[in-house]
Formats: C-alpha cells, sequence, structure tokens
C-alpha cells in the first residue's frame, strides 16, 4: 500500500490571492439607502423589564422553600 503524496503548492502573490478570496472589482455603483424602522407587529403585554423582575421574585421564591 503506497503513501498518498499531495502536489506541492506554490506560492502566489497577494494580488491573486486577494483576487480569489473576494473576487475581481467591477464598477458597479453601490448605492445606500434608508429605510424607515420597522413597525412592531403587534403590543406585547409586558415588557421586558416587567418579565426580568418577575422572574427574579420567582428566583428568590424558590431560594426560600428550599427546593
Amino acid at each position: 500500500m503506497g503513501l498518498l503524496r499531495r502536489p506541492k503548492l506554490r506560492p502566489i502573490p497577494e494580488a491573486v490571492a486577494y483576487a480569489r478570496c473576494h473576487g475581481e472589482r467591477s464598477n458597479d455603483i453601490i448605492r445606500v439607502t434608508k429605510l424607515e424602522p420597522r413597525r412592531p407587529r403587534y403590543q406585547l403585554p409586558v415588557s421586558g423589564e416587567t418579565l426580568r423582575q418577575a422572574f427574579e421574585r420567582r428566583l428568590a421564591g424558590r431560594d426560600k422553600s428550599g427546593v
């Protein structure tokens, strides 16, 4: 059973390596547009802060019960 040998890689210039990774530059015009902020889909009955406080109260109550 023979050993598998990989062919030796030759060094390439930095510009060639960049072109292989990122592609060639094009003269396409890039236009930046600003979008309006998204509106909420629906109103939530509880805020994140209220939810966090309720969770802390539950944790504190669990410590007292010894579970």
